[in-house]
């Protein structure tokens, strides 16, 4: 079986260090709030203006004026802080995060990836992604295997219009654990229950198969 939403941004939260000031992006990457590990002491920067995201609010914690990129409402650890979009990009462009999480429409073998439009349909802008892309040298793709028709995401050239070239070493989708080298994905982990016959099958771009790939060790859904 595929991971689910939640058990996607699980196992992007074992890549948290101590210490960390970590971008989570729009969509999935903002589940990874709620699965930081005990005992790690992570600042989580939503490129709106907020630096110490907490988990999802309860009922009762909710403030519609606290939101991150996505429009969603969060709440602040201790020790957080509010500042303007100047400043939030000006730590994105300056290199001061220490992992950016990213969704992403396509990657390919370069380590390219396309995540921002797709011609013919409404673009509501950009957003923060080029920058993002550009300052973080350690960066996790977090997207689906393949798309709604069964089409890959992994592709030996994005197709799509890019939003950084040769920027991208590390893919999670719902279905493995990649990593980028050498213009190919190497299968580093699979989804529990998936086998490598499937990743195989739906992944367009070069893939390197270990003799043996691990199952990935998530909670169950």
């Amino acid at each position: 079986m595929s991971l689910t939403r939640e058990q996607m941004a699980q196992r992007v939260a074992r890549e948290l260090r101590d210490g960390y000031y970590v971008n989570l992006g729009i969509g999935i990457p903002t589940l990874v709030a709620n699965y930081v590990p005990p005992g790690i002491d992570v600042m989580l920067q939503s490129e709106n203006g907020l630096l110490g995201m907490g988990p999802f609010p309860t009922e009762a914690e909710v403030d519609a004026d606290m939101i991150n990129a996505g429009k969603q409402t969060v709440t602040a650890r201790r020790g957080a802080a509010i500042f303007d979009s100047a400043d939030s990009f000006a730590m994105i462009r300056g290199g001061h995060v220490d992992l950016t999480v990213l969704g992403a429409f396509e990657v390919d073998v370069e380590g390219n990836i396309a995540s921002w439009m797709i011609p013919g349909k409404l673009v509501k802008g950009m957003g923060g992604a080029m920058d993002l892309v550009a300052g973080a040298a350690n960066i996790i793709v977090v997207m689906t295997h393949a798309s709604k028709n069964g089409e890959s995401k992994l592709l030996p050239r994005c197709s799509l219009p890019l939003t950084g070239a040769g920027c991208i070493r590390r893919v999670l989708t719902d279905l493995a654990y990649l990593e980028i080298e050498d213009g190919a994905f190497v299968l580093k982990e699979r989804a529990p229950g998936v086998s490598v016959d499937e990743i195989v099958s739906k992944t367009a771009g070069r893939l390197i198969v270990p003799s043996e790939v691990p199952e990935m060790q998530v909670d169950p859904a």
